[in-house]
């Protein structure tokens, strides 16, 4: 499949695994918008990248409509058209529901699941022209449950399901769509600092290549959910 002048949009794409998905479809040839809440970060993220082909930072915030329509507008603006969306920002608040705020559960709703929505709303339409992809990143905690994760499990149970629907909604118009679903994968995700430490775990690049496996798979073929772990984590 030639990718000559095709696009992509990755939220979040200013760091862990957004930037490692950037980074493999650029190396693809594909051109990449990543988004940011902080436009600083954005365009710091993709002057990195630009050395492995055409990157635009663009702010954006996945928890509102309005800023998601105006990234997926700068990018039709720019290239004249959207071929991949991959929706990967993300947040993790953990506690024990005794702990756990209104202001974190609504925080990790509006981020790991509307944001999604919002995501694919502002982006349908375009999608639908270039009959494109959506690939959304949940985890193996939307379909494994563990105490002090009921925010993030209701966020990952739900965007798994979700993207399910989506795909089902929206194969009949030429739109192929895929969650994959990591487990430990080494990024600066709820604090940790990647370094030596998290050698055993999935690195970015993994999920990148991930992403660009499903992007050459055949036409008529369409893997709808990807679990992914690492193969030798710690023993316990």
């Amino acid at each position: 499949m030639s990718t000559q002048n095709k696009t992509a949009l990755v939220t979040g794409g200013s760091k862990g695994i957004g930037f490692g998905v950037a980074e493999t479809l650029l190396g693809m040839g594909y051109k990449v918008a990543i988004t940011s809440r902080s436009l600083s970060s954005a365009e710091e993220a993709a002057k990195k990248l630009s050395g492995k082909g055409e990157a635009m930072g663009v702010e954006a915030d996945v928890r509102n409509l309005e800023s998601q329509k105006k990234a997926v507008k700068k990018v039709l603006d720019t290239w004249g058209s959207l071929d991949v969306l991959v929706a990967n920002a993300g947040i993790g608040h953990f506690g024990s529901i005794e702990d756990l705020t209104e202001e974190q559960w609504q925080e990790t709703i509006d981020t790991n699941l509307t944001g999604v929505f919002f995501s694919i709303k502002a982006s349908v339409d375009a999608l639908k022209k270039s009959e494109g992809y959506i690939i959304t990143i949940s985890s193996l905690a939307g379909t494994n449950f563990f105490a002090g994760g009921a925010a993030y499990n209701a966020s990952k149970f739900g965007l798994t399901g979700f993207t399910q629907a989506v795909m089902l909604d929206l194969r009949d118009h030429g739109v192929k769509v895929s969650t994959i679903m990591p487990g430990s994968v080494a990024t600066h995700f709820n604090g940790n600092e990647p370094s030596n430490k998290d050698a055993w775990k999935i690195q970015i690049e993994d999920i990148g290549e991930l992403v660009g496996d499903l992007l050459k798979m055949n036409p008529r073929t369409l893997p709808s959910k990807i679990e992914v772990r690492p193969s030798q984590p710690p023993k316990k």
